[in-house]
């Protein structure tokens, strides 16, 4: 579900913000664990990773998710952060959708055939929007099942879905929260954990295995986007496929990611790049 190439920018230019980053700097667990402390605003002993970006496929026809940050605590709490950006696909309208989708994603991974449901862990999905997802202009949204008849009831379920928002109001946030979420808005740090930020995506981007990564990534999504339109041509397209694959074997050779991402999304200059490479 997750889709790097399409704000088609070049690995020395990518952000926090963007997923990619996102993913990568959230690897350090000093700084992962601080950052799940600063958006919920408790703190946490430990966490641990069951896995490094955790893809989660219930069945084989089923619509698999990765996931940006899938970590757990010592009490067993589990923990999705996600990065969204209104330029990654994800509508307004698609986000209470998909935030449900994680959370029964989640819960199916969890839980093992057979189990009762009181094996279930406690859960937060996190979604950290440059955009204001409900248009209420609050830097944070909870949610949680509330009782329509009587609204302090609440479900406890074990799960809370929250939204933050870099654009909203956020005056009444902490100090800490109010220093991540400017960072993410300005990339300017203003205090000693987003200047930590700060050094880890320069670190990030003045790394090659990085940016192998990241030229993969765009290669599979390129491949993606190919295979749709395939499926989509009458017999007697595949000959273009394999032009389209061998373009890129050839530019991914001469490290050439710019080229890559531009093609991606520009037909125009996709022919041009035929022509130079005699495909």
């Amino acid at each position: 579900m997750k889709d790097y190439g399409r704000n088609h920018k070049r690995f020395e230019e990518l952000q926090l913000r963007d997923d990619f980053m996102f993913g990568k700097v959230m690897q350090d667990e000093r700084i992962c664990k601080r950052t799940l402390e600063i958006l919920l605003g408790i703190e946490i002993e430990a966490i641990e990773y069951p896995e490094t970006q955790k893809t989660i496929n219930i069945t084989e026809q089923g619509k698999s998710v990765r996931l940006d940050v899938y970590v757990a605590d010592n009490m067993n709490t589990v923990y999705n952060a996600e990065m969204q950006q209104k330029g990654d696909g994800n509508a307004l309208e698609e986000l209470p959708g998909r935030s449900r989708y994680y959370q029964g994603m989640i819960d199916l991974n969890l839980i093992e055939k057979g189990q009762p449901y009181t094996v279930l862990n406690k859960s937060y999905v996190i979604f950290i929007c440059t955009f204001d997802p409900f248009g209420k202009g609050l830097y944070q949204y909870s949610f949680q099942y509330l009782c329509r008849e009587m609204p302090g009831l609440v479900l406890e379920d074990g799960t809370t879905k929250l939204f933050f928002n870099t654009k909203g109001n956020a005056d009444k946030a902490s100090e800490d929260l109010r220093q991540f979420l400017r960072y993410l808005e300005t990339n300017e740090p203003g205090n000693a954990f987003t200047e930590t930020l700060d050094q880890k995506v320069e670190g990030i981007r003045r790394s090659e295995k990085w940016r192998r990564e990241y030229m993969k990534e765009l290669l599979h999504d390129f491949d993606v986007r190919e295979e749709g339109r395939r499926e989509g041509r009458e017999e007697g397209r595949e000959e273009g496929r394999e032009e389209v694959y061998r373009m890129i074997q050839l530019l991914a050779q001469q490290n050439r990611v710019d080229d890559i991402v531009k093609a991606a999304s520009d037909a125009v200059y996709q022919q041009k790049l035929f022509e130079e490479l005699e495909l």
